[in-house]
């Protein structure tokens, strides 16, 4: 296994006192079931969690200049077997994967066109000419071309469509977005075929038919290079990830159909997870809009709502008539998809904890906005444990460790500082997964961020970004010198276990420290605000609104939207 020669690099330098962990990992490397096996989740939450998910990337990655010296997690990322991500944590995963496997330092440079550039909203379009088009009205009518062909093709399109394309033109070093590239196309990847790079998960969450809000039970799909589907018993299936747009009966392809491929377009596969629009439609009056914009936006959205296009349409289903005894969408000919946070489970732990996966460790970056103030205080983590209480049920057999409440979260500063949940597997009756949850703290700078903030220069990015790298490393570890051996204890301690090998003393004082005791405070604690650890850095002010011809264009560009998508 490549992680196995990753993970033995990683401890080269990561050196456990009294414990030899290279040694260990060479001794068992014969039987692939008592080694690691680790996972990263990367929370959802707009650009935030673009931001603050890609500095802990850049911290794990041993490619990123620097990271592999004192004090430093570089080679974790390659140790990783999976990488999780959801919303905005999905624009991360989905940029890196479709751009060849980009590290975090080449996606802040750009290529040629608007990669990674944020200082532009979407609702704008890139600068003239950085990106194939030549101003915004020109960006609109490529996406509505792209579209139309789609609709033209006899498929279902809604305001995702959109929103995928013009999420492209930021994450796909590609001209007009990369309109061909597909998220099935990662599996032909030099890197991911020979294994170098963590399989890469993207999460959904599925809307029945008739209703609105989306609940705890809801449905949960990923999507990953090869296939679609969910693990839930209300499907439990999958479809090949390219051949989605094929009409699929019953889980078989009627004798008169054909294989349909190209559906999976990348950046509609990265809008479905991102899919929030009703969400959006509530937080217009925070924009830096014009009230023209504003009254336009809203007006196109409730429109959307209406007809249902504010949602990701998969037509044809392809879980069409399958599972009829317990799918809610086995009667219907579309299938609808939104935005993976919306069940409150912000963070994609849901494919990591599946069984068959084996998985012994999650890294959860946490970027959620929970608090008055933006912060996490553990809602998602919350939510997830409380889904899998139900094993027999939804959960189906996926175990999940004790998790508290949200106040405790604050009161006892779980959210401020790296904490470790399930560090004693005994206490659960299935095997379950250690969580390192590391949530966003203000470190550098305030990341505190809004989700529905569209626009940031390259300094505000920039800044975020290095505040998730010193959130992931603590510093560099100035906050505590054995946080990189904590780490370690924690890749290790399942396998451990697994093979009856005494805990390092040095990892038992890691796991005193870390690890959640079961304490509770669930006290009304003050308003959580909390300061920065280090010296702030500066971040230039950005330039505000719309350019006086973009106003008057993403307008017309609305209703030219509204017109294609509801005819």
């Amino acid at each position: 296994m490549k992680t196995t020669g990753a993970m033995a690099d990683f401890f080269s330098r990561v050196k456990i006192e009294d414990f030899d962990a290279v040694a260990y990992l060479v001794s068992n490397a014969d039987n692939v079931a008592k080694l690691p096996n680790v996972a990263i989740a990367v929370s959802g939450g707009g650009y935030r969690a673009l931001m603050n998910g890609a500095g802990a990337l850049k911290a794990f990655d041993s490619r990123t200049e620097n990271s592999t010296g004192p004090g430093q997690l570089g080679g974790l990322l390659q140790s990783a077997t999976y990488l999780s991500g959801l919303s905005g944590g999905g624009w991360l995963v989905g940029s890196m994967y479709v751009n060849n496997d980009s590290t975090i330092a080449e996606l802040q440079k750009g290529g040629s066109n608007s990669l990674w550039e944020f200082s532009r909203s979407i609702l704008e379009g890139p600068d003239a000419g950085s990106s194939g088009v030549a101003d915004t009205a020109e960006y609109y009518k490529e996406m509505i071309k792209e579209i139309s062909r789609k609709k033209a093709a006899g498929f279902e399109t809604s305001i995702t469509d959109i929103w995928g394309r013009a999420l492209s033109y930021q994450l796909i070093n590609a001209p007009k977005g990369g309109p061909a590239y597909t998220w099935s196309s990662i599996s032909q990847n030099s890197k991911f075929q020979s294994g170098d790079v963590p399989f890469p998960l993207l999460v959904a969450d599925g809307r029945n038919p008739g209703e609105k809000l989306i609940g705890g039970n809801a449905t949960i799909f990923e999507f990953n290079p090869y296939e679609f589907g969910t693990w839930d018993p209300t499907i439990f299936g999958f479809v090949p990830t390219q051949y989605i747009g094929t009409k699929f009966e019953a889980g078989t392809l009627p004798s008169d159909e054909k294989c349909v491929r190209g559906m999976d377009n990348a950046g509609f596969i990265m809008g479905t997870s991102s899919s929030l629009f009703n969400q959006f439609a509530l937080h217009l009056d925070s924009q830096d809009l014009p009230k023209v914009v504003k009254d336009a936006l809203r007006d196109f959205l409730s429109s959307l709502d209406e007809e249902n296009n504010d949602i990701a349409e998969y037509k044809p289903n392809p879980f069409f008539g399958y599972a009829k005894n317990t799918s809610p969408f086995a009667g219907v000919k579309s299938l609808p998809v939104v935005d993976g946070g919306e069940d409150k489970q912000n963070i994609p732990f849901h494919p990591l904890i599946q069984p068959t996966r084996h998985v012994d460790v999650i890294f959860a970056i946490d970027s959620s906005a929970d608090t008055e103030l933006a912060w996490p205080n553990g809602n998602s983590i919350i939510a997830t444990y409380q889904r899998n209480l139900n094993s027999a049920g939804i959960a189906n057999g996926t175990s999940f460790p004790a998790i508290p409440d949200s106040n405790t979260f604050i009161n006892l500063g779980l959210n401020h500082n790296p904490t470790f949940f399930g560090c004693d597997s005994s206490n659960t009756t299935n095997p379950t997964p250690l969580i390192v949850y590391i949530p966003n703290s203000p470190y550098v700078t305030h990341s505190n961020v809004s989700t529905f903030n569209l626009k940031y220069n390259t300094t505000q990015r920039d800044a975020i970004i290095l505040n998730g790298y010193n959130v992931a490393t603590m510093a560099n570890a100035t906050r505590d010198g054995n946080w990189p051996i904590c780490v370690g204890c924690a890749i290790l301690s399942r396998s451990l276990e697994r093979t009856k090998t005494p805990v390092p003393d040095v990892c038992k004082q890691c796991f005193k420290l870390y690890c959640w005791d079961g304490t509770l405070n669930s006290t009304k604690p003050d308003v959580y605000d909390p300061k920065l650890f280090l010296t702030e850095v500066d971040i230039q002010s950005a330039a505000k609104g719309l350019h006086a011809s973009g106003k008057l264009s993403l307008v017309a560009a609305m209703v030219t939207l509204l017109a294609i998508l509801l005819v």
